[in-house]
């Protein structure tokens, strides 16, 4: 069963809208949208409860639309709208025909489980740009981490840059939120053992061993990390560097360190 919607004054529409634009509005409401097919499949498979589907006839058949719910095509409402209205709330210009609304899930550091007993852990501080955080967490999601903690977010992690950035990862990974306080907390009462990505007291990142419980901490371009975090590192770490300028984004770093902590694992493995 599936309604169909013409008009952009739509009460559902204007909503649709709102989770879009307004951080506040998916943190009152508790939901959020996601839009494309691989998205949405992937928010399935992570848990994540689907409520409505909307799609675009032009671009995406009825029951391509409906497959992509899997089973969970009962408790979902299905709304066809018009290629204009589509248009409008889609955020890519190469689209596909498809947007859901989800129940937000509580992020907070509180609630994170770690899967394994001797677990490889990215810390992003304070993160600004959804760009950056969504490669983060591709970066996250192709070296299968067994979490990512966000501290001190700058935006609201279902901001729908992030979700479209990551292409879905936010759903593959295991997130936490908190304050930096909270994660120093969260990693130390684990003793999982704190490599932070800054200049001042470091050794190359190399010739440090991270087949223990570890966790990497990477800040911002601007600042870097925090004292808060850099007071309660095990030992700094840094990417030796030949050319003219002393930093690379935030997202290629992780990337580079992740990947040789995973190199040692797999070595020893």
């Amino acid at each position: 069963m599936h309604n169909q919607i013409t008009s952009f004054q739509n009460s559902k529409i204007k909503f649709l809208n709102q989770l879009k634009e307004k951080s506040r509005v998916r943190k009152k409401e508790k939901c959020f949208i996601i839009e494309g097919q691989r998205e949405i499949s992937l928010a399935i498979q992570g848990g994540f409860s689907i409520t409505q589907l909307y799609y675009c006839s032009s671009i995406l058949p009825y029951q391509q639309a409906i497959d992509i719910l899997n089973t969970n095509q009962e408790s979902v409402d299905v709304f066809k709208i018009t290629t204009e209205i589509y248009q409008k709330l889609a955020y890519r210009t190469t689209t596909e025909g498809v947007i859901a609304v989800a129940t937000s899930r509580d992020l907070s550091i509180n609630n994170l489980v770690l899967p394994s007993k001797n677990p490889l852990i990215l810390v992003a501080e304070a993160p600004e740009k959804p760009g950056n955080i969504g490669a983060l967490l591709r970066t996250a999601d192709a070296a299968q981490l067994d979490a990512v903690l966000i501290a001190n977010p700058k935006t609201d992690m279902y901001n729908p840059n992030i979700i479209r950035s990551s292409i879905g990862c936010l759903f593959t990974n295991n997130v936490g939120i908190g304050s930096s306080s909270d994660i120093i907390d969260f990693l130390k009462k684990r003793d999982i053992a704190i490599y932070g990505a800054a200049l001042q007291s470091s050794k190359d990142y190399h010739t440090q061993n991270y087949t223990n419980p570890t966790a990497i901490a990477v800040g911002t371009e601007a600042t870097g990390l925090s004292e808060n975090i850099l007071n309660n590192t095990n030992q700094n770490i840094k990417i030796p560097m030949s050319g003219v300028i002393d930093s690379m984004n935030v997202s290629v770093a992780a990337g580079i360190l992740i990947f040789e902590a995973k190199r040692q694992r797999d070595f020893i493995d």
